[in-house]
């Protein structure tokens, strides 16, 4: 898809979060009157008048010193720069015009994207006034908006979406392959990247955060092309020292959302740690292929039971998501590189795969009588009449029933395994519905 993508800048407080939770219709990020609050990096998407763009909620800079702070938000004012199609500038109208707003609106103009000069809390027409200071900044495009109900919003976004190059966003398929290769900094994704290509297309280097781009690369295998991601690693937010390192974690999310299938690369030395959920979850919720190689399995003592052992303790920090294959490869020596290739390509398909309809009512519905949902508050049977699958770029499955409202999430999950028994779909993340017959 290659949506633009946004950036929402300025100093603690402004109502940047605010901002983007209307952006997004959301809630993502904490909105709260104390500067500082939004410690994490909050992405989400957005759409007006048909167009759809990504939002980055970049507040929460809280160092010790000034000093520091200050140049902390230079540098990422100019790297967002480098990553984003457009910035989104916010200052607090009411407070008005602050050393740091001339220091942000300064490195703004060395750059010939566009960027927004949104002088927010003005909430009604007659706070229009409070925009007036801010000429001082140079910055052409000025707009007085409330973010809290959404006041001149729409003005902003019309002249936004003129502004953009939306030419390289597509729903037209590419049936390649287009497999990222995620993970936190030093686990070998940029080996296992040159391992699979056969030269070195990355550096590969001991230091954590040595790959600060992502970088794409087609690799030719049987006969097809797979187009191969490597993203800058990904570290606890608590480690983050630079913020390059940011915007690398914007590039991995960036290179997860346009994939179809993500290799989430495991240290065998550590296992799975809270970083490594945190990639899960994202790329369930964008139902993405997912596959867990566990890399470095050279490094590991083995006995005889040693990778199933390993696999079942893998297993148990991924609760639920049962569906996710496991395999333990070494990027160094090629172990089973080319196995986790196979099964990529096995996911791409699964993702793609359609059942006929006649064929999920004939397989589910005895399996659903046997085992029926639970009855409703009144003691009424809840039945399952008609099973169809729809989507296009991953499996929806529509269950319609009487008193459908009634269908627990219990079995739901429930209705999902007894398709992935059956059918299927082997890494790939589905969506359950339950429908009004």
């Amino acid at each position: 898809m290659n949506e633009p993508v946004i950036v929402i800048v300025g100093r603690p407080n402004v109502g940047k979060s605010t901002l983007f939770n209307r952006l997004t219709r959301s809630k993502t990020s904490i909105v709260d009157d104390a500067p500082g609050v939004t410690r994490d990096r909050i992405y989400g998407e957005a759409e007006w008048n048909g167009k759809k763009f990504r939002v980055i909620d970049t507040g929460g800079l809280v160092p010790n010193s000034q000093d520091l702070f200050e140049a902390a938000i230079k540098e990422q004012v100019e790297i967002a720069f480098q990553e984003a199609d457009a910035i989104f500038f916010v200052v607090d109208g009411k407070s008005g015009l602050t050393p740091l707003d001339i220091e942000i609106a300064q490195n703004l103009r060395k750059f010939t994207k566009p960027n927004f000069l949104l002088v927010n809390k003005a909430d009604s027409p007659e706070l229009e006034i409070i925009k007036n200071d801010f000429y001082r900044l140079g910055i052409e495009k000025i707009y007085d908006i409330s973010a809290i109900n959404g006041r001149n919003l729409g003005d902003l976004l019309d002249d936004l979406i003129e502004s953009l190059d939306f030419s390289n966003v597509t729903d037209k398929p590419d049936p390649r392959l287009r497999l990222s290769i995620i993970g936190k900094p030093n686990v070998g994704k940029s080996s296992l990247v040159n391992s699979l290509l056969g030269y070195d297309r990355s550096i590969v280097t001991d230091i954590p955060g040595t790959t600060r781009d992502s970088i794409d690369s087609v690799l030719k295998y049987y006969g097809q092309e797979i187009i191969l991601v490597d993203t800058a690693g990904l570290r606890r937010k608590s480690k983050i020292k630079e913020n390059v390192e940011f915007f690398s974690n914007v590039r991995t999310f960036k290179a997860l959302w346009n994939s179809d299938v993500a290799v989430l690369l495991i240290d065998a030395q550590l296992g799975i740690e809270n970083q490594d959920q945190r990639i899960i979850q994202e790329a369930v919720r964008r139902r993405k292929g997912l596959i867990i190689a566990i890399n470095k399995w050279d490094l590991i003592a083995k006995d005889t039971n040693t990778a199933k052992v390993f696999e079942e303790a893998v297993r148990r920090e991924l609760g639920t998501l049962d569906y996710v294959p496991v395999i333990t490869i070494s990027a160094l020596t090629k172990q089973r590189i080319y196995k986790l290739i196979d099964l990529a390509l096995k996911i791409h398909d699964e993702r793609k795969k359609k059942i006929p309809t006649n064929q999920l009512n004939e397989i589910l519905l005895p399996e659903i009588q046997k085992t029926p949902p639970p009855a409703t508050p009144t003691g009424k049977e809840v039945k399952i009449k008609y099973i169809t699958q729809v989507g296009d770029h991953y499996p929806i499955f529509l269950f319609f029933a009487n008193e459908h409202k009634y269908v627990p999430e219990h079995y739901k999950r429930f209705l999902e395994r007894l398709i992935r028994k059956h059918l299927g779909f082997e890494g790939v993340p589905m969506t359950i519905s339950i429908k009004d017959k």
